[in-house]
């Protein structure tokens, strides 16, 4: 009998220390399973979009990032607002193109942010530095003509964390949401559900929370077919939101579809450039 009871209790030992290992090392690689970099440099903006030019966001932190500026198209009723695009967890800037465009030709003049480690730019992303990159931004806009009160965040995913945390420093002239989690955490438990994601998760993007705290108008965009952020916490978001302008749901839409970088969202945007300026 104290023989089995020895081997139960160094089968537990070695159960506990293996999960611990096992905690510990998604703790030090956590964030390689939240950010998906794509980091080859895009080609020059001109080559990509007609128009449009290679700027240099420069970050508190001393960061130089590459990003794109994409002025309002020439045969459209210039609106005089600029969107600053955040992007999801995944690609570079190139991959969001065919929205700038659409955005271009609505009258809209776009940034399209690209992180750090992100589209060739140095540094490695993270909740803090992604916030830096994005007041880096809102500072590279306003240089160019556009100061936050002319300006919409457009927040696609986890770029939805960034502008929410953006909008309570810098408050921009409305804010659009496009797929957003509630907070980072809820979307990490409903894809691991067998892990303690909330003790383990040091990046957190609270969306809900900071709407709950903001009075800038917000339009919430996301389809009913989500496989990556539920649509009940989009819901949520919106549920949520102390100052909701709309909430459009793309009937068929996964996270992401074509249609979710086409032209209901570009008209989504300019809906909300129409109320707020």
């Amino acid at each position: 009998m104290r023989v089995r009871r020895a081997t139960i209790g160094r089968g537990v030992v070695v159960l506990a220390l293996l999960a611990g290992t096992v905690l510990g090392l998604l703790w030090l690689l956590q964030r390689q399973l939240i950010y998906f970099p794509d980091r080859t440099s895009p080609p020059p903006a001109a080559e990509v979009i007609d128009g449009a030019r290679d700027v240099t966001l420069h970050t508190d932190d001393g960061l130089s990032l590459t990003a794109w500026f994409v002025p309002a198209e020439k045969d459209a009723p210039d609106r005089d607002i600029a969107v600053l695009v955040a992007p999801g967890n995944g690609g570079n800037r190139a991959g969001r193109a065919e929205l700038a465009e659409e955005l271009s030709r609505r009258g809209l003049a776009v940034l399209l942010l690209d992180y750090r480690g992100y589209g060739g730019n140095p540094g490695s992303p993270s909740e803090d530095g992604l916030l830096l990159d994005a007041l880096a931004a809102v500072d590279a806009l306003e240089d160019l003509g556009y100061p936050p009160e002319r300006t919409i965040y457009f927040g696609e995913s986890l770029g939805g964390g960034v502008v929410a945390a953006l909008q309570a420093e810098r408050p921009p002239a409305g804010l659009v949401l496009r797929s957003p989690f509630t907070e980072l955490a809820d979307a990490g438990a409903h894809h691991y559900p067998w892990l303690p994601v909330r003790l383990l998760l040091r990046d957190r993007f609270p969306v809900a929370q900071h709407l709950a705290e903001s009075d800038v108008p917000v339009t919430v965009v996301y389809g009913d077919r989500d496989s990556v952020v539920p649509t009940a916490l989009s819901a949520q978001v919106a549920s949520q939101a102390s100052n909701l302008a709309e909430e459009l749901v793309i009937k068929g839409a996964d996270h992401n579809d074509p249609v979710m970088f086409g032209p209901r969202v570009a008209d989504a945007v300019a809906r909300l450039a129409g109320r707020v300026v």
